[in-house]
């Protein structure tokens, strides 16, 4: 069969496999979905580089799987056409929904149509630190045997025995995860070599029957790293390539590109020199290692995590010499030659340290502080989109880039400047626009009077208490209230905690509790921020009103202000990254509002620059779906009322 009819059976088999996979979706809906994966398809047929924003219930996931399976299909001739595709996720959540409910699926229905002969089979991809090297396993046993330890890290170490995954352990120690994990350069006289159990996952994972890989944006990158310099790949050769939740793939770039040192690292390192019998030597770095550490450290508890750029003072450059003198001797042989793994650890510290002392202008060179004061030595590379670009885009292999907040204000520059994609001829873009109707289910209130208050100041958490305490009093509870700092979050609760009839909650960083109970509670009211803008799921009456207390404008730090420097003019400077990074967060927290079809939900900016008249007000509604707008509390009551069952009032 020609190319040309190759084309049309392929197309002609998305009509069919998405009546039949999703009967129950309405005509207009299904028509959406076909034309996403028509869209897919031409962009792996045609060896494209693709932008998808696809917007949410759109299907995105059943697009791209289903593109794959006919690529492989109808173009597996040549051995290219054997290679199998790779998806790329941020999440460990959309790996095991691929995995355990995606694929099955989709195998069952190509099978019974079919459309394929086999199962379609798929492997998660990790790194090696997410696995248990059973040789040092044993080791840390033996050496935590009759010590004091808490009870729920040793039961988690023992269960290791069994789980070689380290990520499906739960109550395992940061420490001991490290000491436990397969290491960068397995020796190769190693006694358990033949049954390993990380060797036997490898050798599983790369078995040619497999046709999807999955694996996280740092694997991906660390494939590419792999490939640029001429060594093994981690990944099998693949011929396609999907970007889920691409636009967090720049946050993975960054920290793959980038270094970092903390305490905790440097702590782990003496403890390997000492473990190598080299105790003298590793009391010596662990005591230039505290003067360093002392010469960064601000020593007092922080509201949140800050970033400040690094300054060379008098003190942090002697203290940086005398690491990089001890840790040259230790490399240059002045004691005995080290195992590899601790010697390459030594050279990457080294490395990094020189960063500092040089003042090596290729980064941008910043302290990161924690909540306690602890700081983080953090180099970030100034060349983001030409090594994306290099590692990913100038390969020979069609691209699928898709998210639901990869465009900005209606355009995709944003995405395309910061991923280095803006002068490629390969690349399209395409939107897939939310079957939701929002116009109906969901309203747009902003304050009828706004107040003008300084942004920090007692009388903003005033202003934002008696706004927050109306809507929630309108819509029955059902809040969530998204923050953009949680200094803000914490002054906002301290007004509103005595004046709520209703469950109310915060969620600071890592609390899943408190979301779960939120959940349950079915009418409270959750304070949050950071990463509950994004990736946490509301679905039904849960979220029925939302409240965005500020515009999730980027906070100014090193990495802004090294981009702001590309700028002669700050104006431009804002309209280019401030505005679009703005638009891409405000999208993110909208998304928290309606995550299903029948979900109803009122959304509320009290932000004075967002409602009519304001600066930003236009950027605001250039971001959401086209939306009914209302000023009047009055209003959001009316709504609620016509949208919610009795059952919703007196829960």
């Amino acid at each position: 069969m020609n190319k040309e009819g190759r084309d049309m059976d392929a197309h002609l088999e998305i009509e069919r496999i998405f009546r039949v996979l999703l009967p129950q979706n309405g005509m207009s809906v299904r028509e959406q979905q076909i034309s996403l994966c028509h869209k897919m398809l031409d962009t792996l047929i045609q060896n494209k580089i693709a932008l998808c924003d696809a917007g949410v219930g759109i299907g995105k996931t059943y697009a791209y799987l289903t593109a794959c399976v006919l690529l492989k299909k109808f173009y597996s001739s040549g051995p290219a056409g054997l290679q199998p595709v790779v998806v790329s996720t941020s999440s460990v959540a959309l790996q095991e929904a691929i995995v355990g409910e995606y694929l099955p699926f989709l195998s069952r229905i190509f099978l019974e149509n079919h459309i394929i002969q086999k199962p379609v089979r798929a492997a998660v991809r990790k790194g090696k630190e997410r696995f248990v090297c059973d040789v040092r396993l044993a080791q840390r046993l033996e050496a935590v045997e009759g010590k004091k330890k808490n009870s729920g890290q040793l039961e988690a170490l023992r269960s290791l025995r069994v789980y070689y995954d380290l990520d499906s352990v739960t109550g395992l120690s940061g420490f001991d995860r490290r000491q436990v994990c397969v290491p960068k350069v397995c020796p190769k006289d190693c006694s358990r070599r033949n049954t390993c159990r990380y060797r036997q996952y490898w050798k599983e994972a790369r078995n040619a029957e497999i046709f999807v890989q999955i694996c996280n944006h740092n694997y991906l990158l660390a494939d590419a790293a792999h490939r640029l310099q001429e060594r093994q790949p981690l990944l099998n050769n693949y011929r396609a390539l999907v970007i889920d939740e691409a636009h967090k793939l720049t946050a993975a770039a960054r920290q793959m590109y980038g270094q970092s040192l903390t305490a905790e690292d440097c702590h782990e390192l003496c403890t390997m020199l000492a473990q190598e019998g080299r105790p003298l030597a590793a009391q010596r770095l662990r005591e230039r290692f505290s003067h360093l550490m002392a010469a960064v450290c601000r020593g007092e508890l922080l509201e949140e995590v800050q970033r400040m750029a690094f300054v060379l003072t008098a003190d942090r450059e002697a203290a940086l010499r005398d690491c990089l003198s001890l840790l040259r001797q230790l490399q240059k042989g002045f004691f005995l030659p080290l195992p590899h793994g601790l010697s390459y650890r030594l050279e990457r510290t080294e490395q990094l340290l020189n960063l500092f002392f040089t003042g090596d202008r290729r980064y941008v060179l910043y302290l990161q502080y924690g909540k306690d004061g602890s700081p983080s030595l953090c180099a970030a590379s100034r060349k983001l989109p030409e090594q994306l670009d290099r590692a990913l885009w100038m390969q020979n292999v069609p691209v699928i880039l898709t998210s639901g907040t990869l465009m900005a204000g209606g355009s995709f520059d944003r995405t395309k400047q910061i991923m280095g994609l803006s002068s490629h001829r390969r690349l399209e873009d395409f939107v897939a626009v939310s079957p939701f109707h929002y116009q109906e289910n969901c309203i747009l209130y902003f304050p009828e009077m706004v107040q003008k208050v300084q942004m920090g100041s007692e009388q903003e958490a005033e202003y934002l208490a008696e706004q927050i305490c109306r809507l929630v009093k309108a819509t029955h509870g059902h809040t969530l209230v998204l923050f953009t700092s949680y200094s803000l979050m914490g002054a906002v609760y301290h007004q509103v905690k005595d004046r709520l009839a209703f469950p109310l909650m915060e969620v600071w960083r890592h609390s899943q509790d408190v979301i779960h109970q939120f959940k349950q509670a079915s009418n409270a009211v959750l304070f949050a921020a950071g990463s509950c803008w994004e990736g946490v799921d509301f679905p039904g009456d849960m979220v029925s009103s939302l409240i965005i207390a500020r515009l999730p404008f980027p906070v100014p730090d090193p990495l802004s202000e090294a981009e702001r420097e590309q700028y002669p003019i700050l104006q431009d400077y804002i309209k280019a990254v401030v505005i679009p990074d703005m638009q891409v967060k405000l999208r993110q927290g909208f998304g928290r509002a309606i995550r299903t079809e029948i979900d109803t939900c009122v959304v509320s900016i009290l932000d004075r620059r967002a409602a009519p008249g304001g600066r930003y007000h236009r950027a605001v509604l250039e971001t959401l779906p086209p939306l009914v707008l209302t000023r009047k509390i009055e209003e959001v009551e009316k709504f609620i009322r016509a949208k919610k069952s009795p059952d919703y009032f007196i829960r």
